[in-house]
């Protein structure tokens, strides 16, 4: 019996719901040639559509097929999974794209795939619908496809020139975990993959800088893939402390210049609800699903994820190392208090910081003040000094900062005692659980 298209999103798309990295920031929308474009990308990205456990959907996120080869453990679309197959032709997903955006159903789309065939293959077809969007539908919008681990250089080269982004997910933070959970997977394939964008990326970054001159006139190299590359690694699968993680995440953005390292609570395949879609409920879950391999959880640690969130903040935005945030003694955040502030109590002796006369960096180091209100500091000492309630007024979070800085030498409350703080500061109260949403 033949799938319908409206069971195949409903497929489809839930199959890829736990896919973290989709978000659409960094790009300025693709910059083909030609007159009339559908759609738009935007720096900040959109969002749209919010699954159960509070994700962002901002983007027509789904996979191309969720028949899979490969036998992951953790994965709903593995081989031995008992689930409706399904699989998108080239012409449905573009139709399907262009037809969600014209009714402001979304204004992206995010692609992947099981490995159904050899990698090669299957990333032909995920190049292939990225191409006849932009070269046949007149489609300008967001594009986040997926490196299909093993795939050569040569389909990598081609899927960046039609895609604003691509990512590889590394999937699990080391080499034993993968072996174990994802055997068919290489870890040293998945950062060959990471490599060869990178080497790819730096290429025609070059080629843009050195304008060539030709008999038909000035050309310079096509755009490839300007809002660069990204992973996702999960957590909670296996038994790797948070430290190890940092220090992966740290490594890859220095070697391979990532713009971001998404970390997706693990959810056991047997506990993961269904999807809305425009009305579609997927429904996907595996109920009777049982491996001993992987850990016996109530729900997905999405207080963990998010502390691992603010950590890779630091090591994106506030410059720390990886070796600042969490040390041998110390390998797991602290779940009450965000990594800054953890930072801030082990380190009392650098505190009171005078907000009128410090540097950028050590600015960044007062908890309760980010990269935004630094710079806004910096601005306004120009002309005039900073008191507490202009610092409030700014954005900083007084709450926190009050402990760690002083204005023209006056202070709010002294850093003396790092337990006291550490009550005062927790997240924990009489309600629970209270995650910061505020600049730390």
């Amino acid at each position: 019996m033949e799938t319908s298209l409206h069971d195949k999103i409903t497929i489809l798309a839930g199959a890829a719901k736990y896919d973290a990295s989709c978000a659409s920031s960094g790009s300025t929308g693709y910059k083909g040639k030609g007159g009339d474009k559908i759609g738009t990308a935007v720096h900040g990205g959109v969002c749209h559509s919010w699954t159960e456990d509070g994700r962002c959907v901002s983007l027509l996120k789904v996979l191309f097929s969720n028949v899979c080869k490969y036998d992951c453990a953790y994965c709903v679309n593995r081989v031995s999974a008992d689930i409706q197959r399904s699989s998108f032709t080239v012409k449905e997903l573009v139709d399907i794209t262009c037809e969600f955006y014209k009714r402001n159903y979304i204004e992206g789309l995010f692609l992947s795939s099981g490995i159904f065939a050899d990698p090669d293959i299957v990333m032909e077809k995920l190049t292939e619908t990225a191409r006849t969007l932009r070269t046949e539908a007149g489609y300008g919008g967001y594009i986040h496809l997926k490196i299909i681990p093993g795939t050569g250089e040569k389909q990598i080269r081609e899927a960046g020139l039609w895609a604003d982004r691509l990512s590889v997910n590394i999937e699990l933070p080391t080499e034993k975990s993968l072996n174990c959970l994802a055997p068919e997977k290489s870890g040293k394939t998945i950062l060959g993959a990471m490599n060869d964008f990178s080497c790819v990326s730096c290429e025609y970054e070059e080629a843009r800088s050195k304008p060539k001159f030709i008999s038909s006139g000035k050309t310079t190299a096509p755009w490839f893939a300007p809002a660069g590359q990204s992973t996702q690694l999960i957590v909670g699968a296996s038994g790797e402390d948070d430290r190890q993680i940092i220090n992966l995440s740290s490594s890859l953005y220095n070697k391979f210049y990532l713009r971001r390292v998404y970390y997706s609570a693990f959810s056991h395949p047997a506990n993961r609800g269904g999807f809305e879609l425009s009305g579609f409920n997927t429904g996907i879950c595996d109920k009777n699903y049982t491996d001993p391999r992987l850990p016996e959880i109530i729900g997905p640690p999405l207080v963990r994820e998010h502390r691992l969130y603010q950590a890779d903040w630091l090591l994106r935005f506030y410059h720390f190392t990886a070796g600042e945030i969490l040390t041998e003694d110390e390998p797991f955040l602290d779940a009450h208090i965000d990594p800054k502030t953890a930072w801030a109590l082990r380190h009392l002796d650098f505190y009171p910081i005078e907000i009128n006369s410090a540097d950028y960096e050590t600015l960044l180091r007062i908890p309760g003040i980010g990269a935004k209100t630094a710079r806004r500091v910096i601005e306004t000492r120009r002309s005039r000094n900073v008191s507490f309630d202009t610092l409030r007024r700014m954005g900083a979070v007084l709450k926190r900062a009050r402990y760690f800085s002083t204005c023209s030498g006056s202070i709010i409350d002294r850093p003396d005692d790092p337990v006291r703080i550490r009550r005062l500061l927790s997240d924990i109260d009489g309600a629970g659980l209270q995650l910061p949403l505020f600049e730390f």
